[in-house]
């Protein structure tokens, strides 16, 4: 089946389009009435609202894919994300579960920014230049065949909540690191870990170079040239910004932020830090959250005893995540109860058992 062919398959159909808000929930609360135990309906914190109210689980990529995981019950997993949250929870599932992902151009900026020739490439280009010292690392946001390049050169995965323990460990294996997909995390860690920026690289995969002032030997971590296209909107700007218009406002933001921007806010951490740090805080504290509009929106209405706002006043939500609505989440759950494989998500066995390797050596140390 080509491009066109497979795009045209999973078209969402004009019927669900035309239904109304109502007509959509009640088809979605009927189906998981039916199906019961056998549909988990895990949902990533960004998800729009009106797809949100019918998760069976929340939280971040990871996370979500070890509660599919341990739920051995569910045959159906709807994962309310996108595409390499879907690949984690295919990869880490049994054989008699089946992966769903409602749009299947719910993709990530990020993942896409790094695709496998690419690192294959650059990896044969570093090993010329650096010979065997360098250890792979992916941030889980990531392909599965990023993760299983990984897992196959000795290396593993990172979360935002992990990456310091992660970077720790690596450097105990090799004299540098290769950091994929998302600079700014892994700038952001090594930085906090004692390594200064000049003795790190950016690698670039659309030139195939390394981007480097000093001498190669002086570099310990190569970064690739990749990002989230929602944190690195907000700016030195926004944050100079909320300094002068609410001078007690604390900001917090995610370490996928720019280093400049982490280093002028006063707290940076993975979502669950974030949504930890406004629970705890105090009545009437004031906030500005450094990270993707539907969780920050969320945040603002679960607490009313505080004044929480966004950092960059301008920002929109994610845009590959609000792909996945509610027209397509009826229409996943009413093709599924029709015996209909459709948007079904497969890693084939081979990347698979290599991305295993990466996800274990990081869960091995969790």
């Amino acid at each position: 089946m080509n491009l066109l062919e497979t795009l045209q398959t999973n078209a969402l159909p004009e019927k669900y389009r035309n239904m109304s808000t109502g007509e959509l929930e009640e088809r979605v609360r009927k189906v998981k009435k039916k199906m019961g135990d056998k549909l988990f309906i895990p949902c990533h914190h960004y998800q729009k609202d009106e797809v949100f109210q019918f998760a069976d689980a929340t939280g971040d990529s990871l996370k979500l894919a070890q509660l599919s995981q341990e739920n051995r019950k569910a045959e159906y997993i709807v994962f309310c994300g996108v595409h390499f949250m879907a690949e984690t929870a295919d990869i880490l599932t049994t054989e008699h579960q089946k992966v769903f992902l409602p749009d299947m151009r719910a993709g990530c900026s990020m993942a896409d920014m790094a695709d496998i020739h690419q690192t294959e490439r650059a990896w044969e280009k570093l090993q010329t230049l650096f010979g065997d010292t360098i250890l792979p690392l992916t941030y889980v946001n990531s392909t599965a065949a990023i993760k299983a390049f990984v897992g196959e050169n000795g290396g593993a995965t990172v979360t935002s909540s992990n990456a310091e323990k992660m970077v720790q460990w690596a450097f105990q294996q090799k004299e540098r690191i290769l950091f994929l997909p998302d600079q700014h995390l892994g700038r952001n860690t090594a930085y906090n870990l004692g390594v200064s920026l000049d003795e790190m690289a950016v690698w670039d995969p659309i030139q195939n170079e390394l981007v480097f002032d000093g001498p190669p030997e002086k570099v310990k971590v190569i970064l690739w040239k990749g990002h989230c296209s929602v944190h690195e909107n907000f700016t030195v700007a926004n944050v100079k910004q909320v300094r002068e218009d609410h001078p007690d406002m604390k900001i917090i933001v995610h370490p996928e932020c720019s280093r400049e921007v982490v280093a002028l806010a006063d707290l940076a951490g993975s979502t669950n830090y974030i949504i930890q740090a406004i629970e705890n805080s105090e009545p009437g504290s004031a906030w500005a959250i450094g990270t993707e509009m539907n969780l920050v929106k969320r945040i603002i209405q679960q607490h009313p005893d505080k004044k929480i706002i966004s950092l960059n006043p301008h920002m929109c939500p994610c845009l590959t995540m609000n792909r996945i609505d509610l027209p397509h989440l009826a229409w996943c759950l009413d093709s599924i109860e029709q015996g209909e494989d459709r948007n079904i998500i497969q890693v084939d066995e081979k990347t698979s058992s290599f991305a295993m390797l990466a996800l274990d050596r990081m869960l091995a140390l969790s």
